[in-house]
C-alpha cells in the first residue's frame, strides 16, 4: 500500500502506517485521516502534534495508556481520558492518531 501526496509516492507498512516519518506532512495526515473516516479539526491536530512532539522526544509512540497519561499531564483532565480520545479517535486513538500522525504503531497494540 502506498499513498500518493504532493507527487510524491509515499509507502506504508501492511497496515497503512507509513515506512518513512520524515516524509509526513498535513496534506497526508488529512488524507490518511480522510480514510480513517475522521475530519480533522483542532482538536484532532493538538492530538497528532501532540503525538508527534512525544516521539521526538522519546522515539517511541505510546500505546493508549501511557498516551492518556501524558496527555492528562500536558493538556489537562478534561482531555487526558480515554473517553475524550476515543471521540475523536474512535478505531483506538493510539493506533489510528499515531497513524494520522506519520508514526509508527504504537507498542503493545494489536
Amino acid at each position: 500500500m502506498a499513498y500518493e501526496c504532493n507527487g510524491a509516492t509515499i509507502e506504508t507498512d501492511e497496515e497503512g502506517y507509513i515506512t518513512d516519518i520524515s516524509l509526513w506532512s498535513r496534506e497526508l495526515a488529512i488524507q490518511i485521516a480522510t480514510e480513517e473516516n475522521i475530519e480533522m479539526d483542532d482538536d484532532h491536530w493538538e492530538v497528532v502534534n501532540f503525538l508527534r512532539n512525544y516521539y521526538e522526544e522519546y522515539q517511541i509512540a505510546p500505546a493508549v495508556r501511557v498516551l492518556t497519561k501524558a496527555i492528562k499531564k500536558t493538556l489537562g483532565a478534561d482531555k487526558g481520558n480515554s473517553k475524550y480520545l476515543y471521540e475523536l479517535f474512535p478505531y483506538g486513538p493510539a493506533k489510528q492518531a499515531c497513524k494520522i500522525a506519520g508514526l509508527p504503531k504504537p507498542t503493545g497494540c494489536i
